[in-house]
């Protein structure tokens, strides 16, 4: 009997891609609507009200985990895999919650993306923020958009050069599968940017549900798209620099001082699981 492994915990097949592209798209709408949208729209018109209407995604983000995990013949090894690191992940969140956007979840994001593929973090991803929305009572219609943006942040991990889940043990030179310093700068850089872009993204999931009358940063269905754009830029210099700045300088730290002990750990429990290891007989010696 002769095995061939496969590290990858969550394969992206068809219909999980199609799924995956239908909820991105809607989500893109549904976070950049105040720029999409125009001031005479009915959507401009109520605009307190569409964040509500948008948090529908949480269906279609529910839908994605569940075609990505139906599709890929997700395994007990595999599911067993997404609930431990899903539940450090929300472990993890509470853990500096209100001090300078300490939030050393996003690099385990980051890593198990990498290690695991971009379904595997997409999966990750949003059932790390729903577990942890339940552990700290944060549900309301915030959390669609955190999922998502959640998905979309250790799926990016798994989509860098080299992410393909290859064990420790690859090639040490293969061209395109960076390793070592390289591949800890790498991920540091993309942690960082990252953070920034999940903390703009947020952003404007909440800035349409501040009163035009609280300040001149705040969205004002009537005003031209060039406007908006620098109210919100205003907004996150005022509200969320800061927090987002503490989250990437966490993320990266966390990610150069730990990252090669949790990426060995990671590739080699991939290993060990043999996901998808495919089992075939040999015929009889001749």
């Amino acid at each position: 009997m002769s095995r061939t492994a496969r590290v990858r915990a969550v394969r992206l097949g068809p219909r999980s891609l199609a799924a995956l592209a239908l909820t991105s798209a809607v989500g893109v709408v549904a976070f950049c609507w105040p720029f999409l949208a125009p001031p005479s729209s009915q959507l401009s018109a109520h605009a307190q009200d569409a964040p509500w209407l948008f948090a529908g995604l949480l269906v279609l983000l529910v839908a994605v985990v569940a075609a990505t995990i139906s599709e890929s013949a997700l395994g007990p090894k595999a599911v067993a895999m997404l609930g431990v690191l899903a539940a450090t992940g929300a472990a993890l969140r509470p853990i500096g919650a209100g001090t300078a956007g300490i939030e050393p979840m996003f690099f385990l994001m980051v890593l198990s993306g990498r290690v695991l593929g971009p379904g595997f973090g997409f999966a990750l991803g949003s059932v790390t923020m729903f577990a942890s929305a339940l552990l700290t009572g944060g549900v309301g219609p915030w959390l669609p958009f955190q999922m998502l943006s959640m998905g979309w942040f250790a799926m990016g991990a798994g989509l860098l050069p080299g992410g393909t889940g290859a064990p420790a043990r690859a090639e040490p030179g293969r061209r395109g599968r960076p390793r070592g310093r390289g591949e800890l700068l790498l991920l540091a850089g993309y942690g960082f940017l990252a953070a920034f872009a999940y903390g703009t993204v947020m952003n404007l999931a909440g800035w349409p549900f501040l009163s035009t009358a609280a300040s001149n940063i705040s969205f004002d269905a009537g005003a031209p798209v060039g406007t908006n754009l620098a109210r919100f830029a205003a907004y996150c210099v005022a509200t969320s620099l800061g927090w987002d700045l503490g989250r990437a300088v966490c993320t990266v730290v966390l990610t150069l001082a730990l990252g090669p002990t949790l990426l060995r750990a990671l590739r080699r429990a991939t290993r060990r699981a043999a996901f998808e290891t495919a089992v075939t007989f040999d015929g009889p010696a001749g």
